[in-house]
């Protein structure tokens, strides 16, 4: 239910307010061309416009570098702002956690809407030796510095988290001696094909055009179940392949802090209008995203309830505390 605007509403509105966006709006991306992102953030720019609900452009500016610590600054800065939104996921948390930035989305950010989650896979080339995950974790187990594993986040953050976690329920040990790129600027995969990684850790939207080319092989998904459509549908889960393990990549909108009211509560409405039409479950459909709306509040509570699942989870896989 869309009451959330009349709730924060606190009397008459300004012309400004009445008119808002009338300028463009800028949408950030934390990270490069191609990766899971800039897809995001470009389906929703493109898709708020073509369905008719903003009438400003939306213009998509990448900002990659530290996991996503770039981006967060940039939006730090623009405190007061009504002009940007950013896309962020589990790093917003994980690089304040791991002590890369001292920005954090609790006092630099206003969350206004999570839009989606997108499952975590791990991926080798078609002609690579491992046959499965399991293939892979058994080698880690007899040694823990065999492979070379790649991402498109930064070290202990989202994807290299995503491989410890999975590695860990595995029984893989020395979980810091297994080596890590990553690769923030969209190039993971294409390390995967040339070679300098053997195992790609990434969302699955990641992997889609190389998979159906035939390029790789994904072998096993992060998700509770199987995709349910196209080619992702075949490949099993984690769990499926005996490690009892989930792990999910969601993603949402934040803006600045101290956002004003009039902006936030028009974002809310409006992206929650978006997430219902059928242009945004065209492009959930085509990513395999699952769509999974939350408004300004929830997605707070949401929030504080998951960094703190964060702060957990990385103190069991690095072994020393979270900041």
């Amino acid at each position: 239910m869309l009451l959330s605007c009349a709730q924060r509403e606190a009397g008459p509105q300004t012309q400004a307010e009445m008119e808002y966006p009338k300028e463009a709006v800028e949408m950030i991306a934390p990270a490069g061309r191609g990766g899971g992102f800039d897809l995001t953030i470009r389906a929703v720019s493109q898709c708020l416009i073509s369905s008719g609900l903003v009438f400003v452009p939306l213009p998509v500016t990448n900002k990659p570098g530290n996991g996503g610590s770039a981006a967060l600054e940039y939006l730090a800065k623009k405190r007061g702002s009504d002009t940007v939104l950013s896309i962020f996921s589990p790093p917003i948390c994980l690089i304040h956690l791991n002590g890369t930035t001292p920005y954090n989305y609790k006092d630099n950010t206003t969350p206004v809407a999570k839009l989606l989650v997108d499952y975590g896979c791990f991926a080798v080339r078609s002609d690579s030796p491992y046959e499965s995950i399991g293939d892979v974790m058994e080698a880690l187990k007899a040694d823990p510095t065999c492979l070379k594993v790649g991402g498109t986040s930064s070290v202990w953050s989202m994807d290299h988290v995503q491989f410890l976690v999975m590695a860990k329920a595995a029984g893989v040990e020395r979980l810091d001696q297994i080596p890590y790129e990553g690769y923030e600027n969209g190039g993971a995969a294409s390390q995967l094909m040339g070679g300098r990684i053997d195992v790609l850790s990434a969302g699955i939207s990641d992997v889609m055009g190389l998979l159906e080319s035939g390029d790789l092989r994904v072998l096993a998904v992060t998700s509770e179940e199987r995709m349910e459509n196209g080619l992702m549908a075949e490949v099993p889960t984690c769990r499926e392949e005996g490690i009892d393990q989930v792990f999910s990549n969601w993603r949402g909108l934040f803006g600045p802090e101290d956002m004003p009211d009039y902006a936030l509560s028009y974002w809310e409405e409006t992206l929650e209008k978006m997430v219902h039409t059928k242009e945004w479950q065209e492009y959930c459909e085509q990513y395999g995203w699952t769509m999974d709306y939350l408004g300004h509040e929830e997605f707070e509570t949401f929030l504080d309830e998951t960094n703190e699942e964060y702060r957990q989870l990385l103190e069991e896989v690095r072994g020393m505390p979270a900041y």
